[in-house]
């Protein structure tokens, strides 16, 4: 928590709101401690500060990893390294550790792979958010027994009703959230968004673009914008995952790269078309059941359009199957802290 990123805080507010009602208390590491504890109320410990960690640690029972692709070395092995150094640390307290709604991967350096089997091998209770990541526990020969859950943001609770409760619209049209991401210098993502928001708003639909990362996506927002004169609605502003499905539960749909967009977006009953980058994108569009997600090899703005119409077309059918799938999706999150609470001895 504390980077800016709402896809990181809604994993951990899933989480901890279902901690709290199985009686525990947390601290929770952030990259901005003062914010964390202002908008979410937790008692917090600076994800970097070492010593703070061990004092930390020194308190509590547990160290818990409530989910997200921490164990990957595709943007850099630092992630790797760092969340194998907690691990190690809390072993050598004689803490007990739970990596829980875990995406693993993709892991390609040898480094990456060692430090990421050495962790899952040292923990106490291990689940992972998709069957994708059981076959890659398999292949890092992690030998812990672990179980296939869902992903902890399944667990936030509803958003608090507003005053309004009508379609979000802007002037008169339908909203379509869109929540996109850089990719490598290959690939013109700016182009794409900017050209398919010309050929979206068009069809007769308004593009509300949507920073997931504060900082990463909000610059991409800008830039996506800039291409067409800078008149795309952006929800760059919104600080907590509840303010934004306040927003997504009134848009018309999503269509997100970011796979916590499409989490979040599903959770208030908005039918997410996913954009796959990464396999943990695709592997939660096949979660979902409404169609695989569209592939970013090969994608053009007028193919992501003709993707979306054709998406739209079963919306009241997408609808209906995601208020039954959604019902398994938070039976198999809770998977995560039962784990938790059978590896702690029961509910305190």
């Amino acid at each position: 928590m504390g980077e800016g990123n709402l896809g990181d805080d809604a994993v951990m507010l899933g989480f901890a709101h279902a901690a709290e009602k199985a009686g525990f208390e947390m601290t929770v590491m952030s990259g901005n401690p003062e914010e964390t504890s202002r908008y979410y109320g937790f008692y917090t410990c600076p994800r970097m500060d070492f010593k703070q960690i061990e004092a930390t640690l020194a308190k509590v029972d547990a160290l818990v990893f409530p989910g997200g692709s921490i164990f990957q070395d595709t943007t850099s092995i630092r992630s790797v390294g760092y969340y194998a150094k907690l691990v190690t640390m809390a072993k050598k307290a004689n803490k007990k550790v739970f990596l829980v709604g875990q995406g693993v991967g993709p892991l390609k350096t040898f480094l990456g792979r060692r430090m990421a089997a050495g962790a899952f091998n040292d923990a106490d209770g291990i689940a992972v958010r998709d069957p994708g990541s059981l076959e890659a526990l398999k292949e890092l020969g992690v030998k812990k027994a672990a179980r296939a859950t869902a992903d902890c943001a399944f667990l936030m609770p509803p958003p608090s009703d507003t005053n309004d409760d009508n379609d979000f619209s802007v002037g008169g049209m339908k909203a379509v959230g869109i929540a996109p991401r850089l990719l490598d210098r290959k690939t013109d993502v700016v182009g794409l968004f900017a050209e398919f928001c010309r050929l979206l708003y068009q069809s007769g639909s308004m593009p509300v673009l949507i920073a997931m990362d504060r900082k990463e996506d909000g610059d991409l927002a800008l830039e996506i914008s800039k291409k067409q004169g800078g008149r795309i609605p952006d929800l760059r502003k919104v600080m907590t995952p509840m303010q934004l499905q306040q927003r997504l539960r009134r848009m018309d749909s999503v269509i997100a790269m970011r796979l916590h967009g499409g989490i979040l977006a599903a959770g208030v009953g908005v039918p997410p078309l996913m954009v796959a980058y990464d396999p943990k994108v695709s592997a939660f569009a096949k979660q979902l059941g409404l169609g695989g997600a569209v592939s970013m090899e090969g994608i053009t703005a007028p193919r992501l359009l003709d993707a979306y119409l054709s998406f739209q077309k079963d919306r009241e059918r997408n609808g209906r199957l995601l208020e039954k799938r959604l019902e398994d999706l938070r039976k198999q999150a809770e998977g995560n802290i039962e784990l938790v609470v059978q590896g702690m001895g029961g509910r305190t």
